[in-house]
C-alpha cells in the first residue's frame, strides 16, 4: 500500500482529537505525489482546511500563493507540488479558540517515509516554526526567515501565513522586498526548468 493511502487512513489521534474543544474526527489531508518539484512544508491543516480536505483554502493559503508566485492550478498540480504538513490532520482548538500545535507523533510517524517516497526536491519551502524545526533544526522563527540566505536555493524558510502574522511582515519589510522576490524567482525556475 502507498503511504498516501496509509495516510489516509490514519486514526492515531482519534483519541487526542475527541477531547478538544472541536472534538473532530481525524480526516488526513494527503496532497502529493512521487516526481513533484516543490514540496511545500507547512504545520496543519485548519479548521477550513479540515472541512474541504484541500490544504490551504483559507486566507492563509491565498497570501502562501501570493508570496510563491504561483496560480492556484500551478499551487494544486499534485504532479509539480508537494503539500507536506507536519500534521495531517486539523490538531483542533483549545478551550480559548485557540489552534492546537501539530500532534508530533504525525510527523514522527510519516514524516520520513514521506520524505523518502518524494526524493530529493529542487525547493523546499518551510512555512511556520513546526515544518523550520524538523527540516533545518531549533531556533526562533524570525531568527530562521532573517537568515534566509543560508538555505537557499534549494529551501526557503518563511513565517506562517496567518492574518496573525500581518504586524511582523509590517515590522519586517525586508520580507516583502528582498526575500519574496528571490523566492518567487526560484519557484519559476524550478517549475518551468
Amino acid at each position: 500500500m502507498a503511504v498516501s493511502a496509509e495516510i489516509a487512513g490514519c486514526r492515531l489521534c482519534a483519541d487526542r482529537f475527541a477531547v478538544t474543544a472541536t472534538a473532530h474526527d481525524p480526516r488526513p489531508v494527503v496532497w502529493f505525489r512521487p516526481g513533484a518539484r516543490i514540496l511545500i512544508a507547512g504545520q496543519a491543516p485548519g479548521a477550513r482546511v479540515h472541512a474541504s480536505g484541500r490544504p490551504f483554502t483559507d486566507p492563509s493559503g491565498d497570501r502562501l500563493r501570493d508570496w510563491l508566485g504561483m496560480t492556484e492550478a500551478e499551487f494544486y498540480d499534485r504532479d509539480r507540488v508537494a503539500i507536506v504538513p507536519m500534521a495531517f490532520c486539523f490538531p483542533g482548538y483549545d478551550a480559548k479558540g485557540s489552534d492546537l500545535p501539530p500532534p508530533p507523533i504525525c510527523a514522527r510517524t510519516w514524516r520520513d517515509r514521506v520524505m523518502a517516497e518524494l526524493g530529493p526536491m529542487p525547493l523546499t519551502v518551510l512555512v511556520g516554526g513546526a515544518a523550520h524545526r524538523w527540516h533545518i533544526g531549533p531556533g526562533p522563527v524570525t531568527d530562521r526567515v532573517v537568515r534566509w540566505r543560508d538555505h537557499v536555493p534549494a529551501v526557503y524558510p518563511l513565517p506562517h501565513p496567518s492574518w496573525r502574522n500581518t504586524g511582523w511582515l509590517n515590522r519586517n519589510p525586508w520580507f516583502a522586498a528582498d526575500l519574496l522576490p528571490a523566492l518567487r524567482a526560484r519557484v519559476r525556475e524550478v517549475l518551468e526548468g
